[in-house]
């Protein structure tokens, strides 16, 4: 592996989100998310023994919400109306501090189970007009194990059923794909990290 592709440690990746967390709040929020992620799709990576890159997998849960920090106001809250810029800002941000292509698309191509440029046209998304699409098995069980946790007040665990009728007003196309996920990769057993976390489950 050549420099300009190692892999960060987790410690090299705790340090980013503490220098861009804008509050220890927001830090224990994303990076607790991130790596509640990252055991998801070690679980469903283990069950399956799905034929990915384990360490590249680990770096992408790690980091895929880095982007979310820079959606702080001053004063401390949330740009909820921007959220979905989040992927965007993480990319751009690890592109910037010199992260190979590998790694920023893991920010990039993790919302919902893909957005297009259609959809971007369709919903007028304060984005590029681009496709926000995993093209990786890595990227994809990134994506894929990002479903199951939420961010939101207080963080909850999410059912297959749950995100599955969050997806709907989207169209049957999303449901359709969620659906070819979880016959691929299965779903995950939420009861024990809902009981380590004491995070419910919606």
């Amino acid at each position: 592996m050549t420099p300009s592709t190692r892999i960060p440690s987790d410690q090299e990746i705790r340090a980013l989100h503490e220098k861009y967390a804008p509050t220890p709040e927001a830090f224990e929020l994303v990076y607790t998310h991130c790596r509640i992620v990252c055991e998801l799709a070690e679980q469903l990576l283990t069950r399956r023994r799905l034929d990915v890159d384990a360490d590249l997998v680990r770096a992408g849960c790690l980091l895929h919400d880095i982007g979310v920090y820079l959606l702080y106001t001053p004063s401390g809250e949330l740009d909820h109306a921007g959220y979905i810029r989040h992927g965007v800002l993480g990319h751009d941000l690890l592109r910037d501090l010199g992260f190979p292509e590998s790694l920023c698309r893991f920010c990039s191509c993790h919302t919902g189970v893909g957005v297009t440029r259609e959809d971007v046209r369709a919903q007028s998304l304060p984005i590029p007009e681009a496709d926000y699409v995993a093209e990786t098995a890595e990227e994809e069980l990134v994506m894929y194990a990002d479903k199951f946790h939420s961010k939101t007040t207080p963080p909850t665990f999410v059912t297959p059923a749950t995100f599955t009728e969050k997806i709907r007003r989207f169209g049957g196309d999303k449901v359709q794909k969620f659906s070819r996920l979880r016959a691929h990769y299965g779903d995950p057993d939420l009861t024990e990290l809902a009981t380590t976390y004491n995070h419910p489950i919606t």
